[in-house]
């Protein structure tokens, strides 16, 4: 699977990538209205599924032991994605729910996957570091779900800016690694 990982380095990077991008523009434009927030997140988690899912389907055999994990997070995301532009009406509290689900989802599916990429690289605190952070920002979504709309807004640019940038530094990780020869078959797990 490391080996699938390190090819696939920038599809991570992308992930990173895309959600600072949200993450800013949530801190940019803290009073968008709830539509506005509902197409940003939209857009953001439909990106985020179909990069999973692609990475799903054209990983080779190291991501045949993830595949129907990959697919079934990037499934839910795009679900989700595809509910919030169907649904443009949302309330806030719903768009809350909704995005504490998907926190919860992906930081599992993330966890899960660092668990089981730590016999084949070093370094894959990383990716156990983003599904604890989207663990947490999922179970403070639920739990403080009174909070303005200001807050929310905020909470959720400085979440996506976080993860986005640890993200971000897996998939330069990743891509060290490869250079390393991983994808050559050598198998050397990469050095903090």
């Amino acid at each position: 699977m490391s080996e699938a990982l390190a090819r696939y380095w920038w599809a991570v990077a992308l992930r990173g990538f895309a959600a600072v991008l949200f993450g800013i523009m949530a801190l940019i434009w803290p009073g968008l209205t709830v539509i506005v927030l509902v197409a940003l997140f939209g857009a953001y988690v439909l990106v985020d599924g179909v990069i999973t899912v692609g990475t799903a389907i054209f990983g080779n055999r190291a991501t045949a032991g993830r595949r129907a994990w990959l697919v079934v997070e990037g499934i839910s995301s795009i679900a989700i994605g595809v509910i919030t532009f169907v649904w443009p009406s949302v309330t806030a509290l719903v768009l809350l729910w909704l995005i504490s689900a998907w926190a919860i989802v992906t930081g599992v599916f993330e966890i899960a996957a660092a668990i089981r990429l730590r016999s084949e690289i070093r370094g894959e605190w990383l990716m156990a570091l983003s599904g604890v952070l989207s663990v947490l920002f999922g179970i403070a979504l639920a739990v403080w779900p009174n909070a303005g709309a200001l807050t929310v807004v905020f909470l959720i640019g400085i979440y996506a800016i976080v993860f986005g940038a640890v993200l971000i530094g897996l998939g330069l990780r990743l891509r060290r690694l490869r250079g390393e020869g991983v994808a050559g078959g050598t198998h050397r797990p990469v050095t903090a």
